[in-house]
């Protein structure tokens, strides 16, 4: 079937990224040199030194760990949001290069708030993609079909709903203001499903690191102001009842 679901999966990341963070911490306070400091940091001193960190907003050595996801069944209308966080490296599947629908039809995103809708609605929006993939298939007849040259020019007409893949790399730094921003009920649904999911892959991979990431209401008030959601205290619960699910999977 042509709709699709969000998948996103952590491909690879800074091997032993909380080891290297408080490695390059102490460094800048100590006069030993790196070897001697690869030797003297124990589990206890990651923790220490990483939750330390965080608490000062001494957040520069923590951008030596970096984290690169899998990202797809997302919407174009993602990629334009995720893609404003410019401290990133992005590889994003081709419009140009990659046919629409090319065995069949375009991929696409239905929005909750559709499916909500029911059934009929779900097939008024299918039948809609639907024409919009034979629009596109008219253009290429149109222009050619000559691959990339016509590809480029058809694809105006696909829509906002159209799947796309991506990879996408933060180091932890950025990753943290990425899940202040995304995590958070007011950020758009599809983005915050796909923050949440990636978080909880990064709180697998280094729990001291991101234990406290998260929409800004897990550490303390809420930073929207007026326009606060009104739920912290269930952001809380929900951000709580993650970790624990994370930390049984990396039993």
């Amino acid at each position: 079937m042509p709709q699709v679901k969000p998948k996103i999966e952590l491909l690879c990341s800074t091997a032993s990224p909380e080891q290297i963070i408080a490695l390059a911490a102490k460094l800048c306070y100590s006069s030993a040199d790196i070897a001697e400091l690869k030797k003297g940091v124990s589990q206890s001193d990651i923790s220490k030194y990483v939750k330390t960190l965080i608490s000062m907003g001494h957040l520069s050595p923590i951008e030596h760990a970096s984290f690169t996801f899998g990202i797809e069944g997302v919407s174009r209308a993602l990629l334009a949001q995720i893609t404003r966080h410019r401290i990133a490296s992005f590889s994003v599947q081709s419009q140009r290069y990659v046919r629409a629908g090319k065995s069949d039809m375009f991929h696409y995103i239905v929005p909750p708030s559709i499916e909500a809708l029911g059934a009929e609605a779900v097939n008024r929006f299918t039948l809609q993609m639907e024409q919009m993939q034979r629009w596109y298939n008219e253009w290429l007849e149109q222009l050619g079909d000559k691959g990339e040259e016509s590809n480029q020019d058809a694809r105006f007409v696909l829509p906002n709903a159209c799947e796309t893949k991506m990879v996408v790399t933060m180091n932890a730094r950025e990753l943290m203001h990425f899940f202040t921003l995304r995590c958070c009920n007011r950020a758009q649904w599809e983005i915050r499903f796909v923050a949440w999911e990636m978080y909880k892959l990064a709180y697998q991979e280094a729990p001291y690191l991101f234990e406290e990431a998260g929409p800004a209401c897990v550490r303390g008030a809420c930073a929207e102001g007026k326009k606060s959601c009104g739920q912290a205290q269930a952001v809380r619960e929900n951000h709580t009842a993650l970790k624990k699910e994370m930390e049984q999977k990396n039993v």
